[in-house]
């Protein structure tokens, strides 16, 4: 597990959370990870956009389809996470899908995630089974994989649970990303199946929202993951979001310590 990863856990629940680059610009997203880095999140996704986002609710694939008008490529967003990581020190992961790293080769893609200073990658098209072609690259560079667990995951939680690295990412529901009014997998029995067999922390994502939501998930877990809410943000106020996302997102964080 990354060292930057493994801190974050380590300071009480941790709050993660993600945007997708390039929606409104580049430059702005900069700004947002500053400005959310500043206010609570322990942790950053930075989604590269993508065309078919087959995990993504419609809040994140609008995102994405403005990102692509933008003509954002790969080196544009290393650029920009360089940029980041002079200004803060919240670890930054990527949420991407298989095609771009098959697109960019996985071993220009890692050596480039390692010397960015990007500490995992998230990839919810590529099947667990199916790790072991990346994997070697991502080991050579230190970039943990972060695998997610999903409701129906059942049997298979103890081999995704044994080799996880940085942190679990529970599926809180079926279906796609995206803002939800109720959480209804029993989170706490999901939690303790997957601790039987792993130290790794475990963050719920996939619908939370609400300062009452985020407190209510980590009665269990060790984090929650926060995606469409602050998409919607930067949906509604563009390159104006900053202050808007800052607002929020200390208000998520005031709730889970209280």
């Amino acid at each position: 597990m990354s060292n930057k990863i493994s801190e974050i856990f380590k300071n009480g629940k941790a709050l993660i959370v993600y945007l997708t680059v390039g929606d409104p610009s580049v430059k702005d997203t900069e700004e947002f990870i500053v400005a959310l880095a500043e206010n609570g999140a322990d942790l950053i996704e930075i989604g590269i956009p993508f065309s078919d986002p087959v995990a993504e609710g419609e809040v994140i694939q609008n995102a994405m389809a403005r990102a692509l008008a933008k003509k954002i490529g790969l080196n544009d967003i290393f650029d920009m996470a360089a940029r980041v990581k002079k200004r803060t020190q919240v670890p930054l992961t990527f949420m991407t899908y298989l095609n771009p790293l098959l697109t960019y080769g996985y071993d220009n893609f890692f050596k480039k995630c390692k010397e960015t200073g990007i500490s995992a990658i998230i990839v919810p098209d590529m099947p667990f089974e199916e790790q072991d072609e990346v994997k070697e690259f991502a080991d050579n560079c230190g970039i943990d994989i972060i695998t997610l667990i999903a409701p129906t995951s059942n049997e298979r939680i103890e081999k995704i649970a044994r080799s996880a690295g940085g942190f679990i990412y529970l599926v809180s529901s079926l279906g796609v990303t995206g803002v939800r009014a109720n959480i209804t997998t029993d989170i706490k029995s999901m939690v303790e199946k997957i601790k039987k067999f792993t130290d790794t922390p475990v963050a719920v994502g996939f619908g939370i929202s609400t300062a009452e939501q985020a407190k209510e998930m980590t009665k269990h877990a060790d984090g929650v993951i926060i995606g469409s809410a602050i998409v919607k943000i930067i949906e509604q106020h563009k390159e104006n979001a900053a202050p808007k996302l800052a607002q929020y997102i200390s208000s998520i964080k005031k709730a889970m310590r209280e």
